[in-house]
């Protein structure tokens, strides 16, 4: 018995993989492929490590459900005692119909909607992490014309650099996200100045895929130079949010521990003063990513010119890390076949996209037929996901000590268009405008 890289809940046992006591062959030949499968106590020890490590120290730790926004995900977190951070009236729906507390959900998001945010102080979100003056005024606006005070936390961008792919790294200054650090006193100035807002807490983010500590502890003390500004101006900071980002294993990446994360953070809270300061973390894909997989069958082996292409019926529309960041994800045969030659392929999937790959030039020996895993698919998965060509979306299975349970329905043909009109039958469209939230 042997685990793979990424989770100890996952391992080869015999020709068989098994994740959390569960076959991800008979998995699929009972649930049918494309097929996501999440390990309920990978996500549970995940998230352990995180509130170990804060145990002692005021916090709030939140998922960054936009990793993976699946119900039943999303209530395996609440019941930890976990907040969430959201980014759309949408996924706070999503949170509170999973069992979230308003009082510990913190609404982040540069493009914040007035419905939106309408909704967000309906329910008493803990804090709104604003990312600019425009929406600032407008929060302000909103929460005294519904005779409500929204709590703030605001989004500085740092200028550091997390040493990420460019499109997940969100916290260099020519990024659309946060305020400019040269700014973030005046902006502090006009918050508190605004009827309907009261300053909380100051917030940053400064990408995903992180695998190294220092530029946590960068931006971290970015962010403490502009506490002791702000609180100079005689506006105080209640809790220091230094967001999410640390990364998982995907090949051989080392990224560190959480509770080595936390162990440092803390340290130079404690180091530099603000060790009585509430610290709010905001992650994803480490709680998430490494607990699931993607399960998808070979279609075709087919012997191209110049390559062999492994023809498989998942897709980028199931799976869009690969095409959009080149991401590298480990496949792997469900049941090994020793009888088979290995062979250099790409695994591709059936889109009309030459950009539809989950994996290129890798050695595998391969059947019609067979099931392969992509590993640490828990996270930017079926979050992702589209119905491009009219794909339906995945099923979602969740196991757990040998069993399963079906957490969500694969699409039909009959979910695709449910929502849609034929000119004959469609209703003459009014002047009402969006029903919004």
């Amino acid at each position: 018995m042997t685990s793979l890289p990424g989770s100890p809940w996952l391992q080869r046992q015999g020709a068989q993989l098994v994740l959390d006591g569960c076959s991800l062959d008979e998995l699929a030949t009972r649930f049918g492929t494309p097929l996501f499968v999440y390990s309920q106590r990978a996500m549970e020890d995940a998230a352990q490590r995180y509130l170990g490590a804060l145990k002692g120290h005021p916090h709030l730790l939140c998922y960054a459900m936009k990793a993976n926004s699946t119900l039943a995900v999303l209530q395996t977190f609440a019941r930890l005692g976990l907040g969430f951070d959201i980014v759309s009236g949408g996924e706070l729906l999503r949170a509170l119909a999973a069992g979230a507390s308003p009082d510990q959900i913190v609404f982040s998001g540069v493009g914040k909607t007035a419905p939106e945010i309408s909704l967000a102080l309906e329910h008493g979100v803990r804090c709104f992490n604003v990312e600019s003056t425009p929406e600032l005024e407008r929060l302000a606006a909103l929460a005294r014309a519904a005779g409500r005070t929204a709590r703030i936390s605001l989004r500085v961008n740092p200028d550091v650099d997390a040493g990420t792919h460019p499109y997940i790294s969100t916290g260099l200054k020519n990024n659309k996200f946060g305020i400019a650090h040269r700014e973030a006193v005046a902006a502090y100035r006009r918050a508190a100045e605004l009827e309907g807002l009261q300053v909380d807490g100051i917030d940053c983010h400064i990408g995903s895929q992180i695998t190294q500590i220092e530029p946590y502890l960068d931006a971290l003390d970015r962010l403490l130079d502009l506490v002791e500004s702000v609180e100079r101006a005689g506006i105080t900071l209640h809790h220091v949010d230094i967001g999410g980002g640390l990364g998982i294993t995907y090949d051989d990446e080392t990224p560190p521990d959480a509770s080595e994360l936390i162990g440092r953070v803390l340290d130079r809270l404690r180091a530099r003063g603000h060790g009585h300061r509430t610290l709010l973390m905001e992650p994803g894909r480490s709680l998430v990513g490494n607990a699931g997989v993607l399960l998808t069958e070979v279609q075709y082996l087919k012997h191209g010119e110049a390559k062999n292409f492994c023809i498989v019926d998942a897709a980028m529309n199931d799976l869009l890390r690969p095409a959009m960041y080149q991401a590298w994800m480990r496949v792997e045969a469900c049941t090994e076949s020793p009888g088979a030659e290995a062979l250099t392929w790409d695994v591709v999937g059936p889109v009309c996209e030459s950009g539809d790959w989950l994996a290129r030039d890798r050695q595998l020996a391969l059947q019609p037929g067979a099931r392969l895993a992509i590993l640490s698919a828990g996270a930017y998965g079926m979050s992702m996901a589209s119905n491009y060509n009219s794909r339906g979306r995945a099923a979602e299975v969740m196991v757990r000590d040998g069993h399963s349970w079906l957490v969500r329905e694969r699409e039909n043909p009959a979910h695709l268009f449910a929502g849609e009109r034929l000119l004959d039958t469609a209703t003459l469209a009014d002047s009402r405008g969006p029903a919004g939230y």
